[in-house]
């Protein structure tokens, strides 16, 4: 202490950093105290201190202190700071060398710094140190050396996540490592083994630490693991199986086998195996049969057989005379037989029979030569005759088919074309600026509606008296038994749906037809068009002018399935988005695409959903034809996906429906809980019944009917929930009663539908009954709370008042035909479409109607078709039935251009 104190006294500047510095040497021995001052070469008094060894970053670990060191020469002194503040000089592990080279001083100095020193310093972000050292002539300052205490959290932000894949599809593993100082390094394990990018390129890992397979091989199958790893400590995340599958692929066919039969009709068969490739890790089995047979028919083998022997030839000069046969009565053929025994016979001639003199054999070549002029006389006859009879027999074929033909025409475009569709007495007013647009145009000239009967021109049966419906491209109108008549006025169709139903079921196609007359809308309808309608259900079809061929006239109809009379076959995640709707028949030909509208009830994200476009074939199975997102404009199908409807482009009719796949939790259907109760209660007992729905205007319009039937009213508007895909449950339970005079007879706290009961769709309601009980018949008025929440989701609550809404619904269906069932007049819409289907070098075309009417997404569709004008208008229809504004479109119209082109330009007398 005493030694301290003389060096304080000797040197007062040393706090203040000034010049003051001294060298001692201490030798203590025999209790007494040396004091020496060093020998210093000359040129220290000139250098300024420079450090050889500088303190670096350090991580403290778990407890460990660590050690900061700083070596300069020359120096006399060096201390270190920290955060500041000067560390006792006590806290120094001071080392004193000397340079063999220069002979100057080096001087190296250490410190520890612990943990609780780092802790300790509170509002800082880091905890840092530096040296500082002293010559003769002055100071310098080393770097800065940050002192951490490291860790490594044990929770990863994000983990990866297992998929399924199919072959050379990209597959991305995320991996957001624990937070960690120093910042945790990430490397990759494959069923335990480190991935190494290098020496396998089809992996790489991105800057923030995902894993990608570029493209995923049946090797890498496997569990793929993220290990995160510092100076502390090394974390594991749960390990991530991928499942690369391979779907089924056919290979070729094989060629026909021989026909099973020797002779005669048999069959023969081909096949072709799931083997291109082969099924593997539950991919999707091949669709299709893998045997064909087809009939064929054997020729039969035909043993030959002799013709009649010639007659003899004259006798020889050898004496002798000949005749033969030939194998042609029949051929041998078919690997039949060939004649057994001889075509040559030969005879000795008599001797009267012999050759005479020279003159007897010249005459009797003149005689031969003679006799074979007549037979070919004969032979020119014959064929002259076969001929002649030839040609009258191909004349009177020609006469009969063409007489046949004249008989079973289609109907030609008469009158019944022209006029049997006409509405009658409709006079729409000319709004200002869209006059021309509205102008309803008078396809006849001599009339102004046809009322009558649409019949075939020869009311022709089976031999059993039952009338035939053809499937084929010809006219589909059925002869009408019995002497009824369709009978058509001002565009509706007036016939019996119970006539209609029957008539339909009982063709070979359409007996699975349901006779379900009030979700079953029907019409007639010839290239004009039409429109056909479900009311109260969301379901239209739209036919388009000149999608039925010139001449045909069609019987379509349209119908709203029952689940439970269908039900899909849905896999996984697969549930029903819509309803299922019939329109047909099926065999009609069509050369322009009609429209399907119809509701859906899925969450309009599609991120979150792969929607499927389903129909089923003549075989009644159900066939995936339109991937939406993913249309081709070759096929014949098309989709339109809305916020609550969808409308499907199809050109050819058919059983439908939609079908989605969520692709993570977060899809949901939208469902529809409706609340009925007792219309009249007289007794102590009171129900409630809650329905659970898809959103979708088909099942709502049923659930109506049938509680109007048992004489329920509707106590609450209708509330929409969102049911996510988390397989949970959904639950449903009434609170907040007036106990003093109601009380609740459920025994449990909750109701609970189960989730698959929803999710598969395959029930068109499902509902729940709370029977609540009062305690006197003079207690009239409810007021309580309905809750309806899905387990581990969020919840929706209802407060229950006595106001109740019933919905006027028409159990019948509507059919519009030829212009009444269209906003734009059919001249006026031909006029549009020849102005705009013609590329603008401005761009003033069909591109830009429907850029104006915000249909611009479909655009690729639309330039697929021979006339997008007329696509884009028929979408237009189907969208604003009800609501279409004919001023706005005829502004749209204005705005591109063509208010001085001829489509404005139609007079009354063309109309």
């Amino acid at each position: 202490k005493k030694f301290k104190g003389f060096i304080y006294r000797l040197c007062p500047g040393f706090r203040q950093k000034n010049l003051c510095f001294i060298v001692f040497t201490i030798y203590l021995s025999g209790g007494s105290e040396h004091v020496a001052t060093a020998t210093l070469p000359a040129s220290f008094n000139d250098l300024l201190p420079h450090f050889l060894i500088e303190p670096d970053d350090e991580y403290i670990v778990k407890n460990k202190p660590v050690t900061l060191t700083c070596r300069s020469t020359p120096a006399t002194q060096i201390y270190f700071k920290c955060n500041g503040e000067w560390v006792h000089q006590d806290d120094h592990l001071i080392e004193r060398t000397v340079d063999p080279a220069t002979a100057l001083p080096i001087m190296q100095v250490k410190i520890d710094i612990s943990r609780q020193q780092v802790e300790k310093i509170f509002g800082l972000d880091d905890y840092w140190c530096h040296c500082v050292a002293w010559s003769t002539t002055g100071t310098q300052k080393s770097q800065k050396a940050y002192v951490r205490i490291a860790y490594l959290r044990k929770n990863f932000e994000e983990e990866p996540i297992g998929k399924e894949v199919a072959l050379d599809q990209e597959v991305l593993l995320r991996c957001h490592p624990p937070e960690g100082v120093p910042p945790a390094e990430v490397e990759w394990q494959r069923n335990e083994d480190v991935i190494d990018p290098v020496t396998d390129p089809n992996f790489l890992v991105t800057a923030d630490h995902n894993l990608i397979i570029k493209q995923a091989r049946l090797a890498d199958t496997a569990n793929y693991t993220c290990v995160a790893k510092n100076i502390v400590a090394r974390r594991k995340s749960s390990s991530a199986t991928v499942l690369v599958y391979v779907n089924g692929g056919w290979s070729t066919w094989t060629t026909w086998s021989a026909c099973s039969a020797v002779c005669g009709r048999g069959w023969q068969r081909r096949s072709r195996s799931c083997t291109n490739p082969t099924p593997l890790n539950g991919g999707v089995a091949c669709d299709g049969q893998n045997v064909q047979k087809s009939a064929c028919t054997a020729t039969c083998p035909v043993d030959g057989g002799w013709s009649e022997w010639s007659k003899w030839s004259a006798c020889g000069a050898d004496c002798s005379m000949w005749r033969s046969r030939e194998c042609t009565q029949p051929s041998p053929g078919t690997g039949g037989k060939d004649c057994q025994g001889i075509d040559l016979q030969s005879l000795n001639c008599t001797s009267q029979q012999c050759p005479q003199s020279k003159s007897d054999k010249i005459l009797s070549l003149e005689t031969i030569s003679a006799s074979g002029v007549e037979d070919v006389a004969l032979y020119v006859g014959i064929v002259a005759v076969a001929l002649c009879l030839t040609l009258l027999l191909i004349v009177v074929v020609l006469v009969y088919r063409r007489k046949k033909e004249g008989l079973d025409a289609d109907v030609a475009d008469s009158s019944i074309l022209t006029t049997g569709f006409q509405p009658m007495g409709i006079k729409p007013s000319k709004p200002e600026n869209s006059h021309l647009l509205t102008i309803q145009p008078d396809l006849t000239t001599t009339t102004t509606s046809y009322q009558g009967t649409l019949r075939s021109r020869h009311d022709g049966t089976n031999h059993t008296g039952t009338a035939k419906f053809s499937l084929t491209n010809g006219p589909l109108l059925d002869p009408l038994p019995n002497g009824s008549h369709h009978t058509l006025h001002n565009g509706k169709l007036t016939t019996d749906p119970a006539e209609f139903m029957t008539r339909l079921s009982s063709q070979t196609y359409f007996k699975t037809l349901p006779h379900d007359v009030t979700n079953t809308s029907y019409g007639t309808f010839n290239f004009l068009g039409g429109r056909l309608t479900i009311p109260n259900t969301g379901i239209s079809l739209l036919i388009p002018p000149e999608a039925i061929p010139r001449g045909k006239i069609y019987e379509i109809y349209l119908t709203a399935q029952r689940k439970e009379d269908l039900r899909l076959p849905l896999a996984g995640c697969q549930t029903l988005l819509s309803p299922i709707v019939s329109c047909g028949p099926p065999g009609v030909v069509l050369t322009r695409p009609v429209i399907l509208s119809m509701d859906h009830c899925s969450d309009a994200c599609p991120e979150n959903w792969a929607v499927r476009l389903k129909k089923q074939n003549y075989e009644g199975v159900w066939e995936d034809v339109l991937m939406i997102g993913e249309e081709l404009f070759s096929e014949p199908y098309y989709c339109q996906l809305e916020a609550e409807t969808c409308r499907v482009f199809s050109e050819q009719l058919g059983r439908f429906s939609l079908v989605g796949e969520s692709l993570n939790m977060a899809a949901a259907k939208r469902l529809r809980l409706v609340l009925f109760s007792d219309a009249y209660c007289s007794t102590l007992e009171y129900n409630i019944r809650v329905y659970c729905m898809d959103d979708t205007q088909d099942v709502f319009k049923e659930v109506m009917q049938m509680e109007r039937q048992l004489g329920g009213r509707l106590i609450d508007e209708p509330h929409v929930l969102l049911f996510k895909d988390s397989y949970h449950n959904l639950r449903l339970s009434i609170h907040d009663m007036p106990q003093a005079h109601w009380r609740s007879k459920l025994l449990a706290g909750y109701q609970e539908i189960p989730f698959y009961h929803i999710w598969n769709g395959s029930q068109r309601y499902l509902h729940c009954t709370f029977t609540l009980e009062r305690l006197s018949l003079s207690t009239c008025e409810l007021t309580c709370q309905l809750c309806v929440w899905q387990v581990e989701g969020e919840g929706q609550s209802f407060i229950l008042d006595s106001e109740f809404l019933l919905m006027e619904t028409n159990p019948n269906g509507m059919a519009l035909a030829g212009p009444s069932a269209f906003q734009i007049p059919y001249l006026i819409r031909q006029k549009i479409c020849s102005s705009l289907d013609t590329p603008c070098p401005n761009g003033a075309d069909w591109r830009l109607l429907a850029q104006r009417l915000k249909l611009d997404r479909h655009m690729s569709f639309f330039a697929s078709k021979p006339s997008p004008t007329s696509v884009i208008l028929d979408l237009w229809e189907a969208q604003h039935f009800h609501s279409g504004n004919l001023n706005q479109l005829a502004t749209v119209m204005a705005d591109i251009g063509k208010q001085e082109a001829m489509i404005f330009l139609v007079s009354d007398g063309e109309c």
